[in-house]
């Protein structure tokens, strides 16, 4: 094929056959972009028109028309924003296809056949090219209606990604364009048929560059995720486009891509089905770092709006957890165990304050009494009853009316059951008005919040109470003295919502949406007394209302307590899940609990899986330190396997001077070696400290704790005392994994005084 013949050429010539080939192939992208943006600018004035004339609407003043105007501004508007969004690679990718076994088309006007007709490849193993295909991140067409760029989420551009030259289907060559704006600035080809010589308009297919993968691995990184869109490879494809139904289980080890494949798969599951997953889709991650490392991805692929990315310590609203437990004050509170503990609680907070111990009220001229013991049985009663604390009042204020009527007598006066049921009927009447009543009512069973019952546990004794044979005196102690903090942790979210749900809140009067000051002038208001809610108000509004949603992605899933997928459980009691994590990186410590905990969530659906297996982030020589530590981790362990070498081994180092002057000094390196980030892991308890060392290195550097690093890669990372890590948790050799996979290109481990280093400078844990 052409890039044999290249071959055949070396030394100077060979390079300035290469250039001439790359050069020529950048215009031809180059001429296809330019048509593809003038085809968008036709694009942006037909959506700016349909602006101006839904504003024209408007003016008749019709109710009619003012709806017909929002729903026409609402999808106008969303229309015009993402075709005035330029982003970096809008068109990434092309495939040039052999002839299909059939010849039809689908709704994005590319040939829908898989595998190529017969005939379609030559007896001389030549070939025609049939069809070339363009993939962006949203679908244009032409004016004709012909396809200028297939939406990579179509079915039309899977074999983009699942085309390999073991099952090549119809695609000859897969071309990666980098792009930026509206500028061409490169091209790599990968061949699928090389034993094929292929035509396209009658000249032999040209083919440029070392393959689009490596290309795009070494990139440098910033602070925010870079979309895969343009290098997904197969299997992360399979779990991109696998079926919605059920739970799709995806578990992969570090580097294999299992954060963007759930972010891509949110898009792809959007763009498949949009009426079904109208109700949202929510994607829990476990920290806010890798909430803000990823979420420019999703507006880049097409899609915002209906996708909500929270860290797992913003799941509750009107709360952020802002503060860090200890891990073993985090085994306590993550564990199921505090269920009970929780229940407990909540009917013990009921006694707390200054509770009444006495009911006094004058009734048909007579005072009538119930003293402690009575309110007390009364009490017990009421909790006997499974509907939530709160929910509880009205059977408990009807228990109590109960105990003052039988106290009254008035019962036995008549036999007539009409006249007994209109005595009783007045008898109520008359004491629910009385004040002393309706205050005794809100001091005795008040109505308690999360927020309220979580601070009557601060108070030792009171938790020791309710903890009795669940929690043992150092838990209590551990849990109620982090209780009293300001500020709250992200285990103390999943216990805030698992009160929420213990305590259950009172219905609340739905507010009436004020009438728009414009109607009142233009005298609508007689035809429409509240103006109703756009679609677009609708829209916003559900989001921010929204508690459960249509399908539930959990990222590092590894590391949800039990607590936690309860938490996660209520929003997608209704849900398609996909659940994607790796155990070797958990940083919770019993796993079957946590098992347990997630099978309950889950439900009874049935689970289909899969497994990432290739490393695309770290080179083999940072992938093969890391899986010494794997070994400890979990003996039998296989780690993934690294597709690159660097040439670059970790590097080992102890303090040539204090802690802080060796990591500064490291991180200076390292950022003249890398262009992109540089990522300095310590242990929780250093995090603070760990970020003044680096102060003033400017903010490609940034320092953060062992438990932070989940998901996030950085182009070298700094690890500070591997000892201190591994020594932090029962957990701590897992999590000490993870900090070892941050980088793309370089490592360097700084050892503590714990870590004991041999005259190399590598740590007794890390040494052969």
């Amino acid at each position: 094929m052409a890039a044999q013949a290249q071959s055949s050429v070396v030394g100077p010539v060979a390079d300035s056959v290469r250039d001439s080939v790359r050069d020529q192939e950048i215009g031809v992208e180059q001429e296809h972009l330019d048509r593809v943006y003038r085809r968008l600018e036709e694009k942006i004035h037909e959506a700016e028109f349909l602006m101006d004339d839904a504003a024209r609407r408007g003016q008749v003043g019709t109710p009619g028309a003012l709806a017909e105007r929002d729903a026409q501004v609402f999808r106008a508007g969303i229309h015009l924003n993402r075709l005035n969004n330029e982003f970096e690679d809008f068109l990434f990718g092309r495939i040039d296809l052999l002839l299909g076994k059939d010849g039809k088309k689908g709704p994005d006007g590319a040939y829908t056949a898989v595998e190529p007709a017969e005939g379609a490849v030559r007896d001389d193993a030549t070939a025609d090219i049939a069809e070339t295909l363009h993939i962006g991140r949203i679908g244009v067409l032409d004016a004709e209606y012909a396809p200028l760029v297939i939406d990579w989420r179509a079915p039309a551009a899977a074999p983009f990604y699942r085309s390999t030259p073991v099952d090549p289907g119809r695609v000859v060559r897969r071309r990666v364009i980098r792009s930026k704006g509206r500028r061409v600035l490169g091209v790599e080809d990968d061949l699928m048929r090389p034993e094929l010589r292929a035509f396209l308009d009658g000249t032999e297919l040209p083919v440029v560059g070392d393959g689009a993968l490596m290309a795009a691995l070494g990139q440098a990184r910033g602070h925010t995720m870079r979309d895969i869109v343009a290098s997904i490879q197969a299997e992360q494809d399979l779990v991109i486009r696998a079926p919605a139904n059920s739970v799709t289980y995806v578990e992969g080890g570090p580097g294999t891509g299992k954060t963007a494949v759930a972010l891509h798969r949110a898009a792809y599951l959007l763009y498949q089905d949009r009426r079904r997953y109208a109700g949202g889709i929510l994607i829990v991650s476990p920290t806010p770092l890798l909430v803000a490392y990823t979420e420019g991805v999703l507006p880049s692929l097409g899609e915002e709006g209906q996708v909500a990315i929270r860290a797992i310590g913003s799941l509750v609203d009107g709360v952020t957890a802002t503060l860090y437990d200890t891990p073993a004050t985090a085994r306590a509170k993550g564990s199921s165990r505090m269920l009970k503990v929780l229940r407990k609680a909540a009917r013990g907070a009921l006694e707390q304050g200054d509770a009444p111990a006495v009911l006094r009220v004058v009734a048909f001229g007579r005072r009538l009494e119930l003293e402690a013991p009575e309110l007390e049985r009364i009490r017990q009663s009421a909790l006997g009853g499974t509907a939530p604390v709160n929910l509880l009042r009205p059977r408990a204020r009807r228990l109590l009316l109960d105990a003052l009527w039988e106290r009254s007598g008035a019962g036995s006066r008549h036999t007539d059951p009409e006249l007994a049921a209109e005595l009783r009927s007045s008898f109520d009447e008359d004491v629910t008005g009385e004040d002393s009543f309706v205050a005794f009512l809100d001091a005795w069973w008040p109505e308690l919040t999360p927020v309220g019952v979580l601070t009557a546990m601060s108070d030792e004794r009171r938790l020791g109470r309710w903890a009795r044979r669940v929690l043992n005196p150092g838990e209590v102690r551990r849990v109620a003295r982090s209780l009293r903090r300001d500020g709250r942790t992200v285990h103390d979210i999943a216990l805030l919502d698992e009160l929420e749900a213990i305590l259950g809140l009172p219905a609340r009067p739905r507010r009436r949406r004020e009438a728009d000051p414009l109607d009142q002038l233009t005298g609508l208001e007689e035809l429409m007394p509240v103006r109703e809610e756009t679609q677009r108000e609708r829209a916003e509004r559900l989001a921010q209302e929204r508690t459960e949603y249509a399908h539930v992605i959990v990222d590092e899933a590894q590391d949800v307590t039990p607590m936690q997928w309860r938490m996660i459980g209520r929003r997608g009691r209704h849900a398609t899940w996909t659940v994607v994590g790796d155990p070797a990186q958990s940083s919770w410590s019993d796993v079957d609990e946590a098992a347990q905990a997630r099978d309950e969530a889950l439900g009874s659906r049935p689970r289909r899986r899969f497994e990432l297996t290739v490393n695309y982030r770290n080179p083999s020589e940072i992938a093969e330190l890391a899986a010494r530590v794997l070994a400890l981790a979990m003996p039998g362990a296989v780690s993934p396997r690294a597709v690159r070498s660097t040439g670059v081994r970790p590097r080992f180092t102890g303090p040539s001077g204090t802690l802080a002057q060796t990591v500064r000094a490291e991180a200076a390196r390292l950022l003249g070696l890398v262009d992109g980030t540089v990522g300095v892991v310590v242990a929780m308890n250093r995090r603070e400290e760990a970020a003044h060392w680096v102060a003033g290195l400017g903010d490609r550097v940034v320092a953060l704790g062992s438990l932070e690093a989940k998901g996030l890669e950085y182009d070298a990372t700094v690890v500070v005392s591997p000892a201190e890590i591994a020594d932090e948790s029962p957990a701590g050799l897992r999590v000490l994994y993870v900090a070892l996979t941050r980088a793309t290109q370089q490592l360097t481990i700084v050892s503590g005084e714990r870590d004991e280093p041999d005259a190399d400078g590598v740590p007794d844990l890390l040494r052969d």
